[in-house]
């Protein structure tokens, strides 16, 4: 029986999952039985989404915004609320632009594809998130991949090299790792070395900095390109770049993400504004995330349990096979806490783990009952 040229897949999908790395779809989040779980794997770290702090926008976007744009916004997709988002997020930011795009994805492949070319040199963390090492790829720039967090490699592989333009790109806030490289000693090596410094700070707006703008204000650091999303901390969808006029202006010609895509709803341009606005002023969530993360990592550390994160919303344990991460996620769920096991591809062979988040609007009750489960499986007790 010929089973057409798709038929090498099933073969491929039976390895998968005999390696462990196969993936299902999980059940909707709105439905019974995942609704019933205790969500410990979401990037609503200031718990606007699933605690529906979004909803007052949503509700006066709706009678005023259409849900769809109807166009690339280079030819008649553009509205006002695409400039009403973007003039929100350059005076929290203090940009003197910002560009907003469908995805997170989107906005680092197309920032990161449209600024470098052959010729140009990348410098790239080796933890960096899949969306900028598309970029990389996509620019045809010779990109080096350096050891995660070392300044040192990246002083050594600018110096001296030969290239038209040389580009250094991180994460702020490493969305598998919990921790951050030192954003003051990169733009000092960049600014040494003439090179142009390119920060993601998905993971890190809304709950990291002074008014939730992020580690790279924290630290004094003014990125020459700024990369966010409105889709984690902030609960809503869509992301951006910002930075110069020139780079937006750039970006909006070149940015090829960005001009063959149907621009983002102005229903969900309307929504992100109202959650900016909601997250600049939102200290008292910011603090509460503090110390739900702070009391989860002790209580978990002081339990044995190897949490590699310091600080900030997102918690590894690092397992190492993806057989024992996906024991643990399954062990979790008998327990009524979902939390998933994280495998390569996303993360490197041999550091399979789970990555638990915290977010602000769990209760003290629903903290100590995901400790007391994960505690439980670490001890193999039974349900």
């Amino acid at each position: 029986m010929n089973r057409g040229p798709l038929r090498h897949l099933e073969e491929e999908l039976a390895e998968l999952e005999r390696r462990g790395l196969l993936r299902e779809r999980p059940p909707p989040i709105d439905r019974p039985r995942a609704a019933e779980l205790l969500n410990l794997c979401s990037n609503d770290y200031l718990g606007y989404r699933s605690g529906g702090r979004l909803a007052k926008f949503a509700k006066i976007a709706s009678e005023e915004h259409a849900p769809g744009s109807g166009a690339s916004r280079l030819v008649c997709g553009e509205h006002a609320a695409h400039a009403e988002l973007e003039a929100t997020l350059s005076r929290w930011l203090g940009a003197d632009e910002t560009l907003v795009f469908t995805t997170g994805y989107a906005a680092n492949v197309g920032a990161i594809a449209a600024l470098a070319g052959e010729g140009d040199l990348v410098v790239s963390d080796a933890l960096n998130h899949a969306s900028i090492i598309d970029g990389c790829r996509l620019s045809r720039a010779r990109h080096v991949i350096v050891s995660h967090n070392s300044p040192d490699e990246v002083r050594e592989a600018l110096k001296g090299a030969r290239a038209r333009r040389r580009w250094v790109v991180t994460e702020s806030y490493f969305s598998m790792e919990g921790d951050g490289p030192d954003l003051a000693a990169l733009r000092s090596i960049c600014d040494e070395c003439d090179a142009a410094l390119i920060v993601d700070e998905a993971h890190a707006l809304g709950v990291l900095g002074p008014l939730g703008r992020g580690r790279a204000h924290e630290a004094g650091v003014r990125p020459d390109v700024l990369v966010g999303t409105l889709g984690k901390a902030l609960g809503a969808q869509g992301a951006f770049v910002a930075g110069s006029r020139e780079l937006c202006r750039w970006l909006w010609n070149r940015a090829r993400s960005f001009v063959f895509s149907t621009g983002l709803s102005p229903l969900l341009c309307a929504i992100g504004r109202g959650a900016v606005e909601e997250a600049q002023s939102d200290e008292s969530g910011r603090a509460r995330l503090r110390y739900i993360g702070d009391r989860f990592r002790s209580r978990l550390v002081d339990r044995g349990i190897p949490v590699t994160s310091r600080d900030g919303p997102i918690l590894p344990i690092l397992l190492g096979s993806e057989r024992e991460a996906l024991s643990w996620s399954r062990g979790l769920a008998q327990r009524g806490v979902w939390v998933q096991a994280i495998r390569p591809p996303t993360v490197s062979p041999g550091t399979a783990r789970l990555r638990v988040t915290m977010r602000a609007d769990l209760t003290d009750d629903e903290v100590d009952r995901a400790i007391g489960a994960l505690v439980s499986v670490a001890e193999g007790r039974p349900r």
